[in-house]
């Protein structure tokens, strides 16, 4: 698997406060003494999605875990990754409606997946799914690969504002099998959200597609109150900016 021991126990996930839509990780535990502790982001933006969780800040070992599956070829890196999820399941099943979820990764673009070999975040949800068989949750939850396709490929969010990164996914995902959708809570799984624009197209098409509510779960979230970590050991001398590239 190519992580070590102590670098797989320094994979912790965020414990402090966070935005109660997106997510985000607050810098100060402040904030929750809001009525509505959500962030400047989702006061002034209208997300698709229903809530968000990361499992931890895209930082440290976590960043490097992540760049070593995406541009190393770590195919059984992704799917322990993907365990790490579970943690988050009590989350998800709090705001399920009292229904089974369907898993739902968000699609590559199928040249960017023939070039990789794999999509990261089908990884990830075949991990998540398997820990939480392996807890005993029968029966086996609803994993959807093929429903939502990515129709083009799209420039590298990496450099683009915040009104950029949502006009270059608009319209970039198609539900193309929308009775697998219809009438669902989907948990829609990916590896990193930084604005939650890709997050969001993606939603957007399930819920048009009848999708009853969307959750994002993501393994980690970029933002600039906790930046990348380039110094952590076992960090992986990547380009970052490749991981846009999707």
């Amino acid at each position: 698997m190519d992580v070590c021991g102590s670098c797989w126990e320094g994979l912790e996930p965020w414990q402090g406060a966070a935005c109660a839509r997106c997510g985000v990780p607050f810098a100060s535990s402040a904030a929750l003494d809001s009525n509505s502790p959500i962030c400047a982001n989702c006061r002034g933006e209208e997300f698709e999605f229903d809530a968000a969780r990361p499992y931890g800040i895209y930082s440290g070992h976590l960043r490097a875990a992540i760049l070593l599956t995406k541009f190393q070829g770590r195919e059984r890196l992704g799917l322990k990754l993907g365990t790490l999820l579970a943690s988050r399941w009590d989350w998800v099943v709090e705001n399920s409606l009292g229904e089974p979820p369907v898993l739902v990764p968000v699609p590559l673009h199928a040249s960017r997946q023939r070039e990789r070999g794999f999509n990261q975040a089908e990884l990830l949800a075949a991990g998540l799914r398997r820990a939480l068989e392996n807890r005993g949750k029968k029966p086996s939850l609803r994993l959807e690969t093929r429903a939502v396709l990515r129709t083009r490929v799209t420039l590298p969010q990496t450099g683009l504002s915040l009104r950029q990164r949502h006009e270059n996914v608009r319209g970039v995902f198609s539900v193309v099998a929308p009775e697998r959708v219809n009438g669902q809570v989907v948990v829609l799984v990916d590896d990193v959200m930084t604005t939650g624009a890709t997050v969001s197209a993606c939603a957007g098409a399930l819920k048009r597609a009848g999708a009853r509510r969307v959750l994002a779960l993501t393994l980690a979230r970029a933002t600039p109150q906790f930046p990348d970590d380039d110094s952590a050991a076992g960090s992986e001398p990547v380009d970052d900016s490749a991981r846009a590239r999707r």
